[in-house]
């Protein structure tokens, strides 16, 4: 079967990434759109280039605002009315994902809510990488392509060099996601169990095995105000672990998660650009802030995938993990 013809787009939050992935995929600029803001808060995103009859993709974190996430939208709608063959939302970071399920009375499924948006707009596939939830791809009736940031995270692990490696689960949620780590590397692995009295405070925390004289990594798939997470790292410090590091595939990072990070007893945070780090021309502090932070990139497994969907060819065989 031919290819079509590609056209790869990036709306304003990932545009860097964006760039990125699209140099990897062709060696070419990305394809041009433009937003225009109205001075009373609406705007209007469209397309620079034609898309018809291409494999069109749109590359967008919706990270805050929610600007961000109907910049998207807009853009599928606009792919659709031009007529594209195939219309791909490429989501690094899908926000409203911790909204997965309805776990008190009168509360909304976030999640659920946005892919409806999504296919409503005329996306008739998505590309994400670690999702907060697996459930979340069945909230959608069109394909959804879920990576692992695995990819990228395997080999740097194997450049540390650690001999005495073990994983750590910062919550019994996030078990599964660590478990895979810990077999693929066959190693150990330990969990914080922790109570959460409101939304971004983290209660009372044990830790369930024995990490002393380990070199712990703290497996996630994103980092908030990193409360959780750098508590779980100075328990464990103080445990006896040999060194603590953090791998977290999204950096969300609000509020005083800089600060929490640089004063812990982390080492390291490895991470991704799903989310770019706040803007170092506005971040006065951003050198002594983040480095502990090494951003790993997923524009080559994003490339990748926006290849064997045009080519047909199966994702999950380039991304096996040896």
């Amino acid at each position: 079967m031919d290819k079509r013809k590609v056209r790869i787009f990036s709306a304003t939050a990932t545009k860097t990434l964006g760039e990125k992935i699209s140099n990897k995929f062709d060696k070419q600029p990305l394809n041009k759109s433009t937003r225009l803001n109205f001075s009373d808060g609406e705007f209007i995103a469209y397309l620079d280039e034609t898309v018809r009859g291409t494999d069109a993709f749109v590359i967008q974190s919706t990270t805050p605002p929610t600007d961000n996430l109907f910049e998207l939208l807009l853009l599928g709608d606009a792919m659709k009315r031009a007529s594209a063959t195939e219309r791909i939302a490429v989501i690094p970071y899908f926000g409203f994902a911790r909204q997965d399920r309805k776990d008190k009375p009168r509360v909304p499924i976030g999640a659920k809510l946005v892919a409806d948006m999504i296919e409503t707009a005329g996306f008739t596939r998505v590309v994400t990488i670690d999702l907060h939830a697996d459930q979340i791809q069945g909230f959608f009736n069109i394909p959804v392509d879920h990576l692992s940031a695995s990819y990228v995270f395997v080999p740097y692990v194997k450049s540390l060099g650690l001999d005495n490696l073990i994983f750590a689960s910062p919550d019994v949620g996030g078990t599964k996601r660590t478990k895979v780590f810990s077999d693929l590397f066959d190693t150990d692995m330990v969990i914080c169990h922790k109570t959460r009295p409101a939304p971004n405070q983290v209660g009372e925390m044990k830790l369930i095995g024995d990490v002393k004289g380990k070199d712990v990594i703290i497996v996630d798939d994103m980092v908030d105000t990193a409360g959780t997470l750098t508590k779980a790292a100075n328990i464990m410090k103080e445990a006896g672990a040999n060194s603590v590091r953090a791998m977290i595939t999204h950096p969300v990072l609000s509020g005083g998660a800089y600060y929490n990070i640089q004063q812990s007893a982390l080492v390291e945070l490895i991470t991704t650009d799903t989310i770019p780090l706040r803007d170092k021309k506005n971040f006065p502090e951003y050198d002594e802030l983040t480095k502990k932070i090494t951003v790993l990139s997923v524009d080559d497994m994003l490339a990748k995938a926006i290849n064997n969907i045009n080519t047909f060819e199966s994702l999950n065989s380039s991304f096996k993990l040896k």
